[in-house]
């Protein structure tokens, strides 16, 4: 067994058991902070519960919607800020501004222009995590070492094929771990922008008509430990991908 993993679950034990024996301690009422058996066996239940799959289900195609079109947004866009100057300086300074605005802020003005159904928060989970991929594609153009390129030119390759075979590897890497940051940027956004506001079919809706209305909290953990599974989840697959594909990443894992 990996040495990695082995960490990995030692950790995870040893945090089981500090919460199972504090929630069990009478510190605090077990209904308001119930042990991880419990909150284990509830989710057990929640994931055969049609009406929770159901919500489930919306929640992972928000996901996916948000990242698939957040992707094809900024690998263009990032190609082309990181590759010409004079763009990438006259959108910096609107670029900075954005960036900083929680998604959440533009729910009032999203909710007036598309209305409340799914489409209100995979347009912030996009704005959210479109970030990542786009500045790490403009630092990786950015940074690439300029003997590469003149190396390059100097065997005769044309501009395109420096492209392909120099800027493009080079910048892979700092992509898929713009990606990988904007997984969980988009489902942190998606089950918070349910979570918040409700009204369409989703964990956080879930969470707010089942589990907080009714003092359930084991249903509320229940249910963030299952967005944290599906968060590392998400990111483990796409580094495993990324350790395997882009075999010249250094430090990936």
């Amino acid at each position: 067994m990996p040495r990695t993993l082995v960490r990995n679950l030692v950790g995870v034990a040893g945090f089981l058991s500090v919460w199972e024996v504090f929630g069990r301690s009478g510190v605090l009422p077990q209904k308001y902070f119930p042990p991880p058996s419990t909150v284990l066996a509830t989710l057990a239940r929640l994931l055969v519960n049609p009406e929770f799959g159901r919500h489930l289900v919306a929640t992972l195609l928000a996901w996916a919607i948000g990242v698939g079109i957040s992707v094809a947004v900024a690998v263009p866009a990032g190609l082309v800020l990181g590759n010409v100057r004079l763009l990438r300086l006259a959108a910096g300074a609107i670029i900075e501004f954005l960036r900083p605005i929680p998604a959440i802020a533009w729910w009032p003005l999203v909710f007036v222009i598309l209305g409340g159904g799914p489409q209100t928060k995979i347009t912030l989970a996009v704005y959210a995590s479109v970030w990542p991929i786009l500045f790490n594609i403009i630092y990786a153009l950015g940074e690439i070492d300029r003997q590469f390129v003149e190396t390059a030119r100097s065997f005769g390759l044309s501009r395109l094929r420096i492209a392909l075979f120099v800027r493009l590897p080079d910048m892979l890497p700092f992509a898929l771990t713009g990606i990988r940051i904007s997984v969980t940027f988009a489902l942190l956004v998606t089950v918070s922008t349910e979570l918040v506001f409700g009204g369409v079919p989703g964990l956080g809706t879930y969470v707010i008509s089942y589990g907080e209305e009714s003092g359930r909290m084991d249903i509320v953990l229940a249910t963030a430990v299952l967005v944290g599974l599906l968060g590392y989840l998400g990111n483990g697959l796409l580094a495993a991908l990324q350790k395997h594909f882009v075999v010249w990443s250094p430090g990936e894992s």
